[in-house]
């Protein structure tokens, strides 16, 4: 069986995750309200729905990682170990980057997050990267090339995933490939990098949501694009989580991950209905245009979930929102270059290397909240230790 797709948080065009993924054209769903749609206004699965991994990502909340209690990033759940004596080699190694692209904050923030953690190892003797600029034909050219550089180990974020599946199973046969943020549809890399999950993600928020709006409350869902594979794990997620609640989405609407856009979506949602009682979103990156629509039409905020980019931290502290945060941490990027340099080395990883994913609280929320920092930096970067911190991601210090 192939590995589930990676999720990412983070996620289309402009938007903290930045995932992009293959989108089927069957599968585009419309953003009807509630009078379209079936059972309590969710409308029909997602075709990319997986009941067994529904329930493996939603168990994995509540297990206690593996590893140093102060690094998550190096943290695994319920690892299967498997054993990388074949490619051990001796160093100094060159490391090779595909990546999808830096084209929004969350992938800008892993992405220093990335070069940092290379700077701390010594036996990386050259580090080459390539840039695909969010296009599948200019990644697989990349791959391509980097097979031809002399790569020990080539680290690939997917642009999409089937259509990236036979470049990366082509250089598997030549070099160990460690994939990480979003997955392809092959076994073949030595080990799989993501957090929990999608899932995990959506039901976090539809779960703060059934608990905070009363019952026959009004939920308006706001998604990024139909298609993308982590956003459709965690919009169905969030389905399971409402059908089976007292709750009326009156609403499930695409933003394309606009500010403006989202605003607009949203006053109109309170002029056609009077109130919205809740909002769920897929990704927290306009999750404060949202915000910003109820205090223009002079109304409270209802309960809301974001993401822990910084500008909607600030705001849920400056106005005492009802939110939660799930999170798709950036410290995610470190995680492949350790284990590229462990495979080389012939030790041991995890075949799917599950990184913990926390959820932002309101009893939490001063630790994620970080006033030096820029507000789309993303608190979880796991990047307070590495050099160049803050100023290389835009902060500063004091």
């Amino acid at each position: 069986m192939p590995r589930p797709r990676a999720a990412v948080a983070v996620l289309a065009v402009l938007v903290a995750a930045g995932c992009t993924t293959d989108k089927p054209a069957a599968t585009t769903p419309s953003a009807a309200p509630a009078a379209s749609a079936q059972g309590s206004g969710t409308g029909a699965q997602s075709k990319f729905f997986v009941q067994a991994d529904f329930d493996a990502q939603l168990a994995m909340r509540s297990q206690t990682p593996e590893g140093p209690a102060n690094k998550p990033w190096e943290q695994a759940i319920a690892p299967k170990m498997i054993d990388t004596a074949q490619y051990k080699k001796d160093g100094p190694y060159h490391l090779c980057f595909s990546n999808a692209a830096v084209d929004n904050p969350w992938r800008q923030v892993g992405w220093k997050t990335m070069q940092a953690e290379v700077s701390l190892h010594e036996e990386i003797e050259e580090f080459t990267a390539l840039d695909a600029e969010g296009k599948d034909d200019k990644q697989i050219s990349d791959i391509a090339e980097l097979q031809a550089k002399g790569c020990d180990a080539l680290i690939v974020s997917p642009n999409t995933t089937a259509t990236l599946t036979p470049a990366v199973t082509a250089a598997c046969g030549k070099v160990p490939v460690i994939v990480f943020d979003r997955g392809v549809e092959t076994d073949c890399p030595v080990t799989f990098i993501k957090p929990i999950g999608g899932y995990a993600f959506g039901a976090d928020a539809a779960e703060f949501l059934a608990e905070k709006v009363p019952e026959g409350g009004k939920v308006l869902a706001l998604r990024i694009l139909p298609g993308v594979d982590v956003l459709e794990t965690r919009w169905s997620a969030a389905k399971v989580v409402f059908d089976r609640s007292r709750l009326q989405v009156v609403g499930v609407e695409f933003t394309d991950g606009d500010a403006a856009k989202t605003k607009s979506i949203v006053s109109d949602y309170i002029q056609r209905h009077g109130r919205i009682d809740g909002v769920w979103m897929d990704a927290g990156a306009t999750a404060v245009a949202a915000v910003e629509a109820f205090e223009d039409a002079g109304l409270p905020v209802p309960p809301i979930n974001g993401e822990d980019q910084q500008d909607f931290l600030q705001k849920w502290k400056d106005t005492g929102l009802t939110a939660v945060a799930p999170t798709y941490p950036t410290y995610q990027w470190r995680t492949p270059v350790i284990a590229a340099l462990k495979i080389l080395k012939g030790e041991e990883v995890p075949g799917t290397w599950n990184l913990p994913q926390p959820k932002v609280t309101s009893e939490n929320l001063p630790a994620y909240l970080k006033p030096n920092m820029p507000p789309l930096h993303y608190a979880l970067c796991g990047c307070e230790d590495l050099p160049g911190f803050p100023e290389t991601w835009g902060g500063k210090k004091g």
